[in-house]
């Protein structure tokens, strides 16, 4: 497995989108801080590319390599190595490269220009973000065998987390609006990685209370220690549950 990772590791160190990636994000961060004195300001404008454009990223990119490493993919399984394996070294690999290049994109500039506690509650963030976007590209690419649909599957789970969601959640606020929601606001937001990330995010930059009565909902649940710890092992159950959904398909897909 760890072989397998190496070698991808490599491989996509020298790839040019992930380099442009990479350049584009320090680009970005070191600009917003640069133009703006606010470090706070310069986190919220920081916090919404961490939203939107990491996972988007994250997701096509990764789904995008795995198709075009097919005939990689079918080698590896006529030699004498397990399919689990096979495909744990391959997220382990693309998962790390990723990561990387978020870490050198994204945390060495806040870490340089705003160093703090939401500064480290963003890193976290993106980093949980990069990686569950990786687990959900894996299921996506292993439930079809074509790429056209793989990539399109991959963009229909962005855009749904992305934007959908929350159309939905504002639906479901406007036509139960009568009743007690609190539990059940609390729930629809951990069944999003995004929407997770940006309470999360939101909630240390202490502008709550300009989300109204959910916000004051939110402050009271997730700006505890427990919300924190329930927010952050949802966002683990978003890695994981994808990843053992995909294992379980590739370990029974005919290639």
């Amino acid at each position: 497995m760890w072989k397998i990772a190496k070698y991808i590791i490599f491989d996509i160190i020298k790839s040019k989108v992930l380099i442009a990636y990479t350049a584009l994000l320090a680009l970005i961060s070191v600009s917003i801080f640069m133009m703006d004195t606010d470090v706070t300001k310069g986190l919220v404008s920081i916090s919404t590319v961490v939203m939107i454009i990491v996972p988007l990223v994250s997701v096509v990119f990764a789904t995008t390599y795995i198709f075009n490493a097919s005939e990689f993919t079918e080698l590896l399984v006529s030699q004498p190595i397990s399919r689990k394996d096979i495909l744990l070294g391959k997220y382990v690999g693309i998962g790390a490269s990723i990561l990387g290049a978020f870490i050198l994109g994204v945390c060495v500039p806040v870490s340089l220009f705003a160093f703090s506690v939401t500064a480290l509650v963003l890193m976290l963030v993106g980093c949980l973000l990069s990686l569950s976007f990786v687990s959900l590209a894996f299921l996506a690419a292993t439930m079809t065998s074509d790429k056209a649909k793989g990539i399109g599957l991959s963009l229909m789970i962005w855009f749904y987390c992305a934007i959908i969601f929350d159309g939905l959640v504002l639906l479901f606020l406007f036509s139960f609006n009568d009743y007690p929601l609190e539990k059940a606001m609390i729930i629809l937001t951990s069944l999003n990685p995004v929407d997770l990330g940006r309470v999360m995010i939101l909630l240390q930059l202490d502008i709550s209370a300009l989300m109204g009565y959910t916000g004051a909902l939110y402050q009271k649940f997730f700006g505890s220690g427990y919300g924190m710890l329930f927010a952050t092992v949802f966002q683990m159950v978003w890695i994981t549950v994808p990843l053992l959904l995909a294992l379980r398909i590739f370990k029974r897909k005919d290639l």
